[in-house]
């Protein structure tokens, strides 16, 4: 595909309903893109297509008569020029394969996922490229960034990135998504922010277990400013620069994930620091905590790795052994004392 300044004829696919992909996708439409958008639930069709809103996970929001719903995945990706793919990290593989024959050889794969998949611990983008081996490796790109969906939904300022090798498609992307509510920089550390975009939700499940405990502010900010130094830690570890966790992707999403009530990890951690079971909470929710499984990945591919993330190996002892949040405060405060920086 001739990738020109010509954007508005683009033919654009959402793989995903949820409240971001349905967010995103309607973004695109109000800016005059016809959209394509799958959603795996009848009812979401349904409701987009009668009602021009989707109750189920964006209630409240109007949508553009542009954005077309289809529970057909195969009619949604066929010869689409642009395709973002938003759907949970455990079902990516799995879809991406279904949709992989439909999906021409030069389309741009933008993930908006965020997650490492528990058994290859590979980043979405490289699910994505692994399971979509005939599309142009410089076709795969990443957006991520600070940005509750239902606050984009109602054009709350927000400002993302958007990761490629290629810097000339990330400019492209830019401006497919870029809106005057909607500021996208480029970025060409895709390890990087997919890594600060997946890890920060384990940080977010310890901050909301911290707040359901009562600990404090003190507590809370030393949380956030050592899981930064966790995620740069195994990102630089993966080859990952380190200032991009000082950016949008990491520092940005993090803060953001850490102490928005909006965040689902957030408040499945708050829950369980009130004293709820995991299995509990997860039944109670629709939608997905990535960092409950992320949480796995993330202690299995550092101890892989040979990386320290202490933190990150606290919270999986929470969410998979059924540890006590007190004892691991308490581990986490009596570890040896050591100089702050890393060498």
């Amino acid at each position: 595909m001739e990738k020109s300044d010509q954007i508005q004829e683009l033919k654009i696919g959402v793989v995903g309903a949820g409240s971001w992909g349905t967010t995103l996708g309607n973004l695109l439409a109000d800016k005059g893109y016809i959209v394509n958008l799958w959603a795996y639930e009848p009812e979401v069709v349904e409701q987009i297509l009668y009602e021009r809103e989707n109750k189920l996970f964006l209630k409240g929001i109007k949508l553009s008569e542009r954005l077309r719903p289809s529970t057909d995945l195969a009619q949604v990706v066929f010869e689409k020029d642009l395709l973002l793919v938003v759907v949970p990290s455990h079902v990516m593989r799995e879809i991406s394969q279904k949709f992989s024959p439909h999906v021409s050889g030069d389309t741009l794969i933008v993930s908006a996922s965020k997650g490492i998949e528990n058994i290859t611990h590979l980043s979405m983008s490289q699910v994505l490229a692994e399971t979509n081996p005939h599309v142009d490796e410089r076709c795969f790109a990443v957006l991520s960034g600070p940005s509750f969906a239902m606050e984009v939904s109602r054009k709350v300022p927000t400002l993302i990135s958007v990761a490629s090798k290629d810097q000339q498609i990330a400019g492209f992307i830019q401006r497919v998504f870029a809106t005057n509510y909607f500021r996208v920089y480029t970025n060409d550390d895709m390890v990087g922010v997919e890594l600060g975009g997946a890890v920060k939700n384990v940080i977010a499940i310890a901050s909301g277990i911290i707040d359901g405990l009562g600990l404090g502010l003190n507590t809370r900010a030393a949380l956030i400013t050592r899981g930064l130094t966790e995620i740069r830690r195994l990102g630089t570890h993966m080859g990952a620069r380190p200032d991009t966790f000082a950016g949008l992707s990491g520092i940005g999403d993090l803060l953001l994930t850490c102490t928005g009530a909006l965040s689902r990890n957030y408040t499945v951690g708050r829950k369980i620091g009130e004293g709820k079971k995991l299995k509990a909470i997860l039944s109670e929710m629709r939608m997905v905590a990535e960092g409950v499984k992320t949480a796995k990945s993330v202690y299995n591919l550092s101890k892989k790795m040979g990386v320290e993330m202490p933190i990150c190996h606290e919270i999986y002892r929470i969410l998979y052994e059924d540890d006590s949040p007190i004892a691991a405060v308490r581990r986490l405060m009596t570890r040896d004392l050591k100089h702050e920086l890393d060498d």
